[in-house]
């Protein structure tokens, strides 16, 4: 039986979003559709693949399986919050300097798995990044070029602090 909407505040990439929605709906449903946020990707929507990933309080997390009444309350962070166009995060312009995409479907997850990475472990070694990255899907084999954006970005924000 569906309950019927609720009247919920989200706290998107630094602003308050206020959604009429069941609070039963994925995450990921609000983002794309509500919020017209495409950065996270619907892959398998099942939490298996990492194209949806998205930060909820610094830690990554499937927005396909988190329904929206779990993040309520917390900070969520979608790609678009990392950077903009003109002004890249450090992770996301790591990507783009190691020319670390071909499709670029899993290239969400992969850039907010390795923010999250470095949110808790600022200088990773690359078995760390690798173990970490095993759970994200990629069909095209840019695996090493994901790898050493990783390994650049944990070197940009070294840097920075």
């Amino acid at each position: 039986m569906n309950k019927p909407p609720q009247l919920v505040e989200l706290n998107v990439n630094g602003h308050a979003h206020h959604i009429q929605v069941e609070t039963d709906t994925p995450l990921l449903y609000v983002l794309r559709n509500d919020l017209e946020l495409n950065g996270p990707k619907f892959g398998c929507g099942l939490g298996e693949c990492g194209a949806c990933t998205v930060l909820v309080d610094g830690v990554a997390a499937r927005s396909c399986v988190l329904p929206v009444k779990g993040v309520v309350g917390h900070d969520i962070v979608t790609l678009e919050g990392l950077g903009t166009a003109a002004a890249p995060g450090p992770v996301q312009q790591a990507f783009i300097d190691k020319q670390a995409a071909q499709c670029g479907y899993c290239l969400n997850g992969m850039i907010m798995t390795i923010q999250a990475l470095l949110n808790r472990n600022p200088n990773p070694t690359e078995q760390q990044i690798r173990q970490e990255l095993k759970y994200n899907l990629c069909r095209c084999g840019t695996h090493v070029e994901i790898v050493d954006a990783a390994l650049e970005a944990a070197k940009a924000l070294q840097t920075t602090q």
